[in-house]
């Protein structure tokens, strides 16, 4: 092979991979901090499926979790609906920047943390995982310090990603709920009228939706008939799961129609629809074991 000819090859090769981390959108800024919180998952004290009471003691959680502020970490900004335990979801479209300023406020554990971003672009020094004798600062921010992490959602970022500690403490953290979400539009893709976040992980002895667990205490998602529904689904943490909601069904990619869907560890989805079903729905879990330790919730439409 001639050199003009590799050379052309290299060229052919690279420019696409630079083209789809290519920043001409917006620039959104993020200020994240991980701090501790009294978490409850199951704030009625009930199994409202099985009419069962449950021990105060087994659904309380001292953890640390991403929670989002005012510039320079002024003032903690409210919990968005539905949020639970999980961080802040991070929204952008194709081409946008996203510059994430991150503070380490574990005064519970005291341990090391990062943010490691799924889907997205980045250098090295923003990819938040630990490899030691190699990471930088922002793979072990340890307490009282800050880093700043450089992302891009590129033209392959469209979708629903998570972010989670990726320190030397990712397997406790990520246990006690130390995790968000990334939600990418494409440039100029209309945003649904409801966007539901379901977010599955174990959680304690309970297995959990946005770290709460049965009904009447997992999110209740609400719509009216007529508008546009986009379910984004994500997992972290040792158990596959299969998401269903009652009386639905939508496509997959090859059009085939579905109303269950797997999903493995640091996996995610998304599914939309146009709802024409009135009613008062399940969704969960569908491997039983889970829905009856909590993965279970309810989906309200109205006229």
């Amino acid at each position: 092979m001639s050199r003009r000819l590799a050379t052309f090859l290299l060229i052919a090769l690279v420019l696409p991979l630079l083209a789809a981390g290519r920043a001409d959108g917006r620039t959104r800024e993020h200020w994240i901090a991980a701090e501790p919180v009294d978490w409850e998952m199951a704030p009625n004290g009930r199994d409202a499926i099985h009419g069962a009471s449950l021990d105060p003691a087994s659904t309380h959680l001292r953890t640390v979790v991403y929670r989002e502020y005012s510039p320079n970490w002024r003032k903690r900004l409210p919990a968005g609906r539905g949020q639970g335990i999980t961080g802040p979801m991070l929204r952008g479209r194709v081409g946008d920047r996203l510059v994430i300023h991150f503070k380490n406020r574990d005064t519970l554990f005291r341990r090391p943390h990062s943010m490691h971003f799924h889907g997205v672009h980045y250098p090295f020094g923003s990819d938040g995982s630990y490899i030691p004798g190699f990471s930088g600062m922002g793979a072990k921010v340890m307490p009282g310090e800050d880093y700043t992490y450089q992302l891009v959602a590129g033209e392959d970022s469209r979708g629903v990603w998570s972010y989670h500690d990726h320190s030397p403490s990712m397997d406790p953290s990520i246990a006690g709920g130390l995790y968000g979400s990334l939600s990418i539009l494409g440039r100029r893709e209309r945003r649904p009228d409801r966007e539901f976040l379901v977010f599955m992980s174990q959680l304690g002895d309970y297995s959990a939706i946005n770290g709460r667990a049965f009904v009447g205490n997992t999110p209740v998602f609400r719509a009216r008939v007529g508008e546009t529904v986009q379910w984004s689904v994500l997992t972290l943490g040792d158990d596959f799961h299969t998401f269903h909601v009652h009386g639905h069904r939508w496509r997959r990619p090859d059009g085939t129609p579905e109303d269950t869907r797997a999903i493995g560890p640091a996996e995610s989805f998304t599914v939309r629809w146009r709802e024409d079903r009135p009613g008062t729905w399940l969704y969960h879990c569908h491997v039983e074991s889970h829905m009856a330790h909590g993965m279970i919730g309810i989906y309200r439409v109205t006229r």
